[in-house]
Formats: C-alpha cells, sequence, structure tokens
C-alpha cells in the first residue's frame, strides 16, 4: 500500500508530506494565532503552543484535501507527491492531531476555546470540493480562519473576547478577502472552463480586482478609524499605510505577481501591529 507516489523509504515518504506544508499560505494563520495571543497581554507559553498546533494541523489538513481533491478527484493538477491512500494518511493524522489539541484546550482553558478552534478545520476539510465552488465562501473561507485563529489565541489566553480582539479579527478577515480574490484571479480561465464560482468568474476579472481593493480599503480605513479613536494603539496606523504602500504597487501588477506582493505586504501589515500592540512607539509619545 504505497502511500507517495515518486519516492521511497522513510526519506521519500516524509519528504512527500512535508511537501503539504506550503508556508507562504501557512506562516499567516500561525502568526495570527501568536498575534491573538499577544493582544490577551499575558501570554501562557503552553496554552499559545497547543492553540498554535492545532492552527498548523488545521491548515495542513487544508493543504492535503485540497491537493487530494484536485489531482485525485478533479484531475486538474498534473501531479501530486502523495497517493490517493497517502492522502487519507495524512488526513487521518492531521485530524488527530488537532482532536488532540481540542481535547487538551478543554481541559485547560473549557469548551468556549474548543468551539472557536473546531471551525478552523472544518473550513480546511470542506474548502475542496464544498465551499471553493461558491463565490462567498470560496473566498471568505482562508480570511476566516486566520480571523478564527486570532479569536482563539487571544481567548485561550484571557478566557474571554474583547471588542479590540473582535475588531482586529474582521479587519484581518475583510483584508485578506480582498487578497484572496486577486489570488483567484489567477486562475480566471481555467476555473471559468471548469465552472468554478470563484469572484472573477461571477463577476468578471476587471469588477473582481475592484472588488478585492474595496475590501481592502475598507480594512484600511477601519484600522485608522480604530486607531483615532483609539480602539486600536495609534502606531497601527502604520500598518495601514505601510499595507496601502504595497497595494498601490500591486495594484499595477498582474494577478500572479500582485497575490506575491500582497501576501508580503499582509506580513508587515501583522509585524507592524504585532509592534504596535506589543510597544505603540508612536501612542507612548502622545
Amino acid at each position: 500500500m504505497a502511500l507517495v507516489r515518486n519516492g521511497t523509504g522513510f526519506r521519500g515518504t516524509a519528504i512527500a508530506f512535508w511537501s503539504q506544508v506550503h508556508p507562504v499560505f501557512m506562516t499567516p494563520p500561525l502568526a495570527a494565532s501568536l498575534f491573538g495571543a499577544i493582544l490577551a497581554a499575558n501570554v501562557d507559553p503552553l496554552l499559545a503552543a497547543v492553540h498554535l498546533v492545532a492552527m498548523f494541523a488545521a491548515v495542513y489538513t487544508a493543504h492535503v484535501k485540497d491537493g487530494y481533491v484536485d489531482f485525485h478527484v478533479r484531475g486538474e493538477d498534473d501531479d501530486h507527491p502523495l497517493t490517493a491512500t497517502g492522502c487519507r494518511v495524512a488526513l487521518v493524522v492531521s485530524t488527530t492531531a488537532f482532536a488532540l489539541c481540542c481535547v487538551v484546550l478543554g481541559v485547560l482553558v473549557n469548551g468556549i476555546a474548543v468551539a472557536l478552534v473546531i471551525p478552523t478545520w472544518l473550513i480546511a476539510y470542506h474548502h475542496a470540493p464544498q465551499l471553493d465552488t461558491n463565490p462567498v465562501t470560496a473566498t471568505t473561507g482562508y480570511p476566516l480562519g486566520i480571523a478564527l485563529a486570532i479569536l482563539g489565541g487571544f481567548y485561550v489566553q484571557a478566557k474571554t473576547l474583547t471588542p479590540v480582539s473582535i475588531a482586529f479579527a474582521v479587519v484581518f478577515l475583510t483584508l485578506l478577502s480582498g487578497v484572496k480574490v486577486i489570488d483567484d484571479a489567477q486562475d480566471y480561465a481555467y476555473d471559468r472552463s471548469i465552472e468554478k464560482r470563484t469572484v472573477a468568474v461571477a463577476v468578471g476579472p476587471d469588477r473582481a480586482i475592484g472588488v478585492a481593493y474595496g475590501l481592502m480599503i475598507v480594512a484600511l480605513v477601519a484600522v485608522v478609524g480604530f486607531a483615532l479613536a483609539r480602539v486600536f494603539p495609534l502606531t497601527a496606523i502604520l500598518a495601514a499605510f505601510a499595507f496601502a504602500a504595497v497595494a498601490l504597487v500591486a495594484r499595477r501588477a498582474d494577478p500572479e505577481l500582485a497575490t506575491m506582493l500582497l501576501i508580503r505586504g499582509s506580513y508587515v501589515f501583522l509585524a507592524v501591529l504585532v509592534a504596535a500592540v506589543r510597544f505603540d512607539p508612536i501612542g507612548g509619545l502622545v
């Protein structure tokens, strides 16, 4: 019963399974989990680590399931390192790891913490082939997972949700939904040929770009507004300006390059927000 398609032995199997860790898309949910913990001020390293592993397991599940559906079910991809059996084994392992994290959080925190974590796995597992065929769920699935990672990371530390934590989650949901629309626009022609209903397919690529940047503008304006109202630290304004600068450059690029720029811009956005929450140098001068 082969688990991998192009490798042999332990090393070949390990490489194939590790290939489903995609750093570009794996990093934001993990960073969001830690950002949520930092928002809570007093960080318990054990709880932060358990929540982080749960987010890793959820995103890994999404990558494996997506690859399985695209290659073994739909036949969209040209290649995949895991056999169908290998994909199922990987899903069992990641889901087991996720479930164990839920048990630990249930014991060490409470049931609400678990309730905030479980939807991330549900989104991950059902992204393909259920959620990725509808413009709304195809766009918001990944950003919603990140928003939940922020809320869950915060809750396991504070055992409550605050307006600030919810506001940050909504900002990331809106901003990253815009980025996701750009990302989906890369595959407009192919998605249209197989009747996959992304925003670009539903409204056309030109209007989709307008929708994408409209969502990003709303998110950035919200950050500035919350900062001026002192809901967010004042330094958060710098995060909005930093991402806006990247978005201006990305606006002139093709969807593939724009996606790369915007995802990396979101790293900068998150990094400045972390510094704002932790240190807020501008707020300290006012």
